[in-house]
């Protein structure tokens, strides 16, 4: 009974490594979507996400069912909670590659960003796609060193954002105010999408240190001194 209870743990984690796959590939071809004008390739995008919100469904019945049979105390009561919030992370990551392939495919036949734009926008589609990659990576591993590394990666992500709004507050935009919703609005994606990688990070080192990211650091400094 009690190695059926682990393999039901490594089987939740497992599949939170799955979402990630899936959100990474999800926001990839998203962004190929969007600077392309792909928009059979942006429907394929907003289809799959079903597989991801249905594999969040499936990660937060085995977690609550565990709580309900098996009444986790101590780490393994960490690692049920811990995991739901990190699924519900995940999910919201599939959501935001599909708001950016309905981007792609509201303005097709055109592209929705300017062509002097598409070198940040592929950057910041290829970093979030980085990031939530090492994210799968932190939770089939657990390693805190590589989790506290995302929030140094993320920084890319918002310089990248920054720069986007140079250019959307600079004077001589020309590409118009529906052209700057559009690109303020994928900008934030991208963003919200890194957070969101990110937070999966923090909350691994939540699961393993039984500390939040701050609490843990201070600590780390503390004994270090």
């Amino acid at each position: 009974m009690r190695d059926a209870y682990h393999e039901e743990l490594d089987s939740i984690s497992d599949g939170l490594v799955e979402m990630a796959r899936l959100v990474g590939s999800a926001m990839g071809r998203a962004t190929t979507a969007l600077l392309d004008a792909d928009l059979a390739l942006a429907e394929s995008v907003i289809a799959a996400d079903d597989k991801v919100n249905a594999l969040h469904h499936e990660l937060e019945n085995r977690a609550i069912t565990l709580l309900a049979r098996q009444q986790p105390v101590a780490t393994d009561l960490r690692i049920v909670v811990t995991s739901l919030r990190m699924s519900a992370d995940l999910e919201r990551c599939g959501d935001l590659a599909r708001h950016v392939a309905k981007v792609a495919r509201l303005r097709f036949p055109e592209t929705a960003v300017p062509n002097d734009l598409h070198p940040i926008v592929l950057e910041m589609g290829q970093l979030a796609q980085r990031l939530v990659a090492k994210a799968g990576l932190v939770i089939a591993t657990k390693n805190v060193d590589a989790a506290l590394e995302l929030e140094r990666d993320d920084d890319a992500i918002d310089a990248l954002h920054r720069e986007l709004f140079s250019h959307l507050l600079d004077d001589r935009w020309q590409h118009g105010i529906e052209t700057a919703v559009d690109v303020t609005l994928v900008g934030r994606y991208y963003e919200r999408f890194a957070d969101h990688a990110v937070s999966v990070a923090k909350r691994v080192v939540f699961l393993v240190t039984g500390e939040h990211v701050n609490d843990f650091l201070a600590s780390t400094e503390a004994a270090a001194e």
